[in-house]
C-alpha cells in the first residue's frame, strides 16, 4: 500500500546552512516522514547554490509557476492529502487553487515567525516608540491573519506569538499549533569534546543579510555597541557571518576597529566553536532565532536582546544575559567575556535548554495525532472556522480572478 502524498509549497528552497527557516523545513520534513507520508517539495523561487538536495532525503522536487494553470493540472495528478504552505505568502498564490482543485486536502499554513509582529516593530522602531495596537493592525499583519483564517492549522513556532494571535486578535486557539524548533539533544560526550573557555577567543554574530533584522543588528554594533566592548577589550574581534552580504554590508568591514565581515560561514558549528562570546542585539524581529540555537549547541554563551531572546528561554534560565540598553548590553558582554566561572554557568544553561524545551521526541507523538485527528474531522472542524469560510467565500475570489487576468495578460502578445 503506497504512502498519502502531501506537498511542501514552498516560498524559496530550503537552505539550511544560510537561515534558521531552512533548518525549520528539514524539520517539519523529517517529522512529516516519520508519520508515513511521501513528499513534494515545489516552489516558484529559482534555486541558488545554497540549496539542500531534497532528493539526497527521499523528498521530490517540482518546479511551479506564479499565476499559472499548469499548477491546478499538478496538484490534480498529485492529490495530496496535505497542503503545507511555506509562509503566508505562498497561500496567498495557491491557496484558492488548492481549495478549488484539492478540496478535501488538509491545509497547513507553517509561518516561519509572526510576520505582522516584525513588521509592527520595524515601524515602532522608526517611529521612535514602543508597538501600539496601530502598528500591529498593519497591511502584512492583515493579510498573514486572513491566511491563518482561510487554513486549517497555522504551526507557530514560538508562544509568545500565540499569546498575541489569541489575546490581541482573538483567534481561535484551535486554529494554531505550537511547533517550536525541533532539536536533537547534545549528549555530556559531545559537551566534553566542546572548546573549553581557554581555547576561544573573540566575538561572533551570525544571520542571514537578506533578513532586515540581522542588518539592523550589525549596524547598530557598528555604531553603538562595538565601540564600547572595544574601548576594554582592545585585543578582541568582532566576526561577522551571514549568507547574501551585499556591498552596504561589505562596507562596513573595519580592520582597524576589529569590526570584520567574514560573509558566509560553510560550517556554522566551526566558526561558533572558536567564538567566546555570541552577540544578538535585534532591534525588531520575531520568531525564534537559529543563531541562538547554533550558540547553545555548541556551547558559546550570548548577550541577546529581548526580541533575540523572545520565546527561546520560557522559564528557564537563558544562555546569556538578556539587555536592550546599549551600554548595559556592552557591561555584559565584557563581563561575560573575561569570567570564566559566569560564562560556564551560561554555557550550562544553553545545554539544558536545548535538551529540555526543544528535544524533538518530546513533540512528534502529539503532532502526528494532531493531523491524524484533523484529517479525521476535517468537515466539523472547517465548520468550526466560520471566518474562514467566509475569507475562503470572498477574498480568494479576487485573489483568483486577478491571478486568471494575470495569466492571461502573460499570454497576450503585444506588438
Amino acid at each position: 500500500m503506497s504512502n498519502s502524498n502531501l506537498l511542501i509549497i514552498g516560498f524559496v528552497w530550503p537552505e539550511p546552512n544560510s537561515s534558521a527557516a531552512g533548518s525549520r523545513m528539514l524539520q517539519l520534513i523529517e517529522q512529516f516522514q516519520k508519520q508515513g507520508f511521501d513528499i513534494t517539495f515545489a516552489s516558484a523561487a529559482k534555486p541558488s547554490q545554497n540549496t539542500f538536495d531534497l532528493s539526497g532525503i527521499g523528498v521530490k522536487t517540482r518546479a511551479i509557476v506564479l499565476n499559472d494553470s499548469s499548477f491546478d493540472i499538478f496538484i490534480t495528478e498529485l492529490n495530496p492529502e496535505v497542503v503545507v504552505f511555506d509562509r503566508f505568502m505562498t497561500e496567498e498564490q495557491y491557496g484558492w487553487r488548492v481549495a478549488e482543485y484539492c478540496p478535501n486536502a488538509l491545509r497547513i499554513l507553517d509561518t516561519e515567525d509572526f510576520h505582522g509582529l516584525r513588521k509592527a516593530r520595524e515601524l515602532a522602531l522608526k517611529d521612535g516608540v514602543e508597538v501600539t495596537v496601530e502598528h500591529l493592525q498593519n497591511d502584512t499583519t492583515k493579510r498573514e491573519i486572513a491566511s491563518i483564517y482561510r487554513c486549517d492549522l497555522s504551526l507557530m513556532i514560538s508562544e509568545a506569538e500565540i499569546e498575541i494571535l489569541t489575546k490581541q486578535f482573538k483567534i481561535d486557539r484551535d486554529l494554531l499549533y505550537y511547533l517550536p524548533f525541533l532539536l536533537q539533544p547534545i549528549s555530556e560526550d559531545e559537551i566534553k569534546e566542546l572548546p573549553t573557555f581557554e581555547d576561544r577567543q573573540h566575538f561572533i554574530t551570525i544571520g542571514n543579510f537578506l533578513h532586515p533584522p540581522n542588518y539592523d543588528a550589525v549596524l547598530h554594533l557598528k555604531q553603538t555597541i562595538w565601540p564600547l566592548i572595544r574601548r576594554e577589550l582592545p585585543k578582541a574581534e568582532l566576526h561577522i557571518y551571514g549568507a547574501y552580504e551585499s556591498q552596504k554590508v561589505s562596507q562596513l568591514h573595519n580592520e582597524k576597529q576589529d569590526f570584520l565581515i567574514k560573509g558566509f560561514a560553510e560550517d556554522v558549528n566551526e566558526v561558533m566553536q572558536k567564538a567566546k562570546i555570541c552577540l544578538a542585539p535585534l532591534r525588531f524581529g520575531a520568531g525564534l532565532k537559529g543563531k541562538l540555537v547554533d550558540a547553545m549547541q555548541n556551547g558559546t554563551p550570548c548577550v541577546m536582546s529581548s526580541i533575540a531572546a523572545e520565546g527561546m528561554f520560557g522559564e528557564m534560565e537563558a544562555n546569556g544575559f538578556i539587555e536592550n540598553d546599549a551600554k548595559a548590553f556592552a557591561t555584559k558582554a565584557i563581563t561575560l567575556y573575561n569570567d570564566s566561572k559566569i560564562w560556564h554557568n551560561k554555557q550550562e544553561n544553553g545545554f539544558t535548554v536545548n535538551n529540555e524545551r526543544f528535544n524533538k521526541t518530546s513533540f512528534e507523538s502529539e503532532f502526528s495525532q494532531r493531523i491524524t485527528d484533523l484529517k479525521a474531522n476535517l468537515k466539523s472542524h472547517r465548520q468550526n472556522n466560520f471566518i474562514g469560510n467566509l475569507l475562503q467565500h470572498q477574498t480568494l475570489q479576487s485573489t483568483k480572478y486577478l491571478s486568471k487576468w494575470i495569466e492571461a495578460k502573460n499570454k497576450t502578445k503585444y506588438y
